[in-house]
This record gives structure tokens, C-alpha cells and sequence, in this order.
């Protein structure tokens, strides 16, 4: 981190398929590498294929040197299927808050507070349903949970909104006046913008880019962004 800046990155690793059909975290793993972010976010990530090896989130931990929680949605005697958000520095005030609607798949969100350097920053990652109304369910209830923070604040993660004006967007515009606006699925020809990273304030968010060589290990693109835990320049607002 440079400057008071960190990078923040949110991906879902479609379980560590590739579309070549091959279960590889080491290709994962590569990725996040050379993006060396700062705040990792992952979804759809699932330890049942490893059959009782190494759990995800510990690889991640141990090649990253980060500090980790997860969050299960599923768990069978196989193992365990759902999302982590990993930290480079110490995080406290951790919860795993269940989102689930009636009816539909289990989801959670993961709210931590950040011990960076420069300052503290409130995280939120999240993996929302795929029902319309069911995200804005999701989206009332984590907009809630951000206003408990006057900290800096970042949301992330697989927000599954098709369209705009959509279920997240309509919600978060608000509370969350930054964020970026990529396209990430299908990774193979992008068309819809269904990870994304939400900042409070705006001028929060620097600058964001995706990675296309996403595109070869799942079928989402990773979106990156560069945060300022200290912003006080209106006209570095936005992303690229």
C-alpha cells in the first residue's frame, strides 16, 4: 500500500473450475498473485472437490500471508461450499451475518473491520441470490449493516444484477455513491456487470480495472480497485 491506497479485489472462482474442466486453485492462486491485493474477496468458493485436502481458505492464507474468515453456505461430510474474504493485516469486529430469503439458496455476507496501516476500513463481502426481489431483500439488509461503520466502507463481491436500474443498484446508489460499473460475465464475452465493489465515500474509489485473463480459470472476471482510506481530492473520484 502506497500513499494511504490499497487494492481491493473481488472474484468469483467459479469453485476453482475452469472451462477447460479442470479443478485447479494453483491457477487461482496465480491470478490473485499478480494482483497482489491488499483485500480479497472470493466466491463460489468450494472445498468439496479436494476430498478432505487442504481447505481453501487455508491455501489462501498460507501462499498470501493474509488473515482470512469464511463463510459456508453449504456443507456436506465432502466439505464445505461458499465465500472468504481475506486481509494482508488484522481484522476485528468479524461476522458472518446470514442473508438468506425463504425459500432459496443460503447466503451470507462477511463484515470486518480492516487494521490497515493508513487507518480502518469496514469490509462487507457478499454473494447475493439470483431472484430479483430476493437481492433487494440482501441489499436493504447490508445497506443497514454499513451504516452501523462511519469508517471508510467497502462492499464486494458476485451482486448478481442483470439489469439497470436493478435490484442492487436501486438500493445502493445511496449509501454507496461509489463503484465500478465493469462487465465480468461470461468471462469469455463479457456482458453483464455481476461483481462489482461499492465505496463510501465516493471519492474512495480511485480507480478500478478487471482482469481478462480471468477468463481462462472461471466464468467470472476478478475486478480490481485501488482504494484511498484518506480521500481528499474530489477530482480523484471515479474509476477507470
Amino acid at each position: 500500500m502506497k500513499h494511504g491506497l490499497l487494492t481491493a479485489m473481488t472474484w468469483n472462482i467459479h469453485g476453482g473450475l475452469g472451462p477447460d474442466g479442470r479443478h485447479d486453485l494453483a491457477r487461482i492462486l496465480a491470478l490473485v498473485r499478480r494482483a497482489d491485493p491488499d483485500i480479497l474477496a472470493l466466491q463460489e468458493v468450494d472445498s468439496r472437490p479436494l476430498r478432505g485436502g487442504e481447505h481453501p481458505l487455508a491455501l489462501f492464507k498460507r501462499a498470501l500471508g493474509h488473515h482470512g474468515i469464511a463463510a459456508a453456505t453449504i456443507t456436506t461430510p465432502d466439505g464445505d461450499y461458499g465465500q472468504v474474504l481475506l486481509s494482508r493485516w488484522p481484522v476485528s469486529k468479524t461476522e458472518v451475518h446470514d442473508i438468506s430469503v425463504p425459500g432459496r439458496e443460503p447466503r451470507r455476507a462477511i463484515a470486518a473491520v480492516v487494521n490497515a496501516p493508513a487507518g480502518k476500513l469496514f469490509v462487507v463481502a457478499a454473494h447475493l441470490g439470483l431472484a430479483f426481489a430476493e437481492r433487494r431483500r440482501q441489499c436493504r439488509q447490508m445497506a443497514k449493516l454499513s451504516h452501523q461503520s462511519q469508517l471508510t466502507t467497502v462492499m464486494l463481491g458476485d451482486f448478481n444484477d442483470w439489469l439497470w436500474p436493478g435490484s442492487v443498484q436501486k438500493v445502493l446508489a445511496r449509501a454507496f455513491p461509489g463503484r465500478t460499473h465493469h462487465r465480468t460475465f461470461p468471462a469469455w464475452l463479457p456482458l453483464f456487470k455481476l461483481d462489482r465493489i461499492y465505496c463510501r465515500p465516493a471519492r474512495a474509489l480511485v480507480r478500478s480495472r478487471i482482469d481478462p485473463d480471468g477468463r481462462t480459470v472461471s466464468d467470472h472476471l476478478p475486478v480490481i480497485a485501488e482504494i484511498d482510506l484518506a480521500p481528499s481530492d474530489p477530482q480523484r473520484a471515479g474509476s477507470q
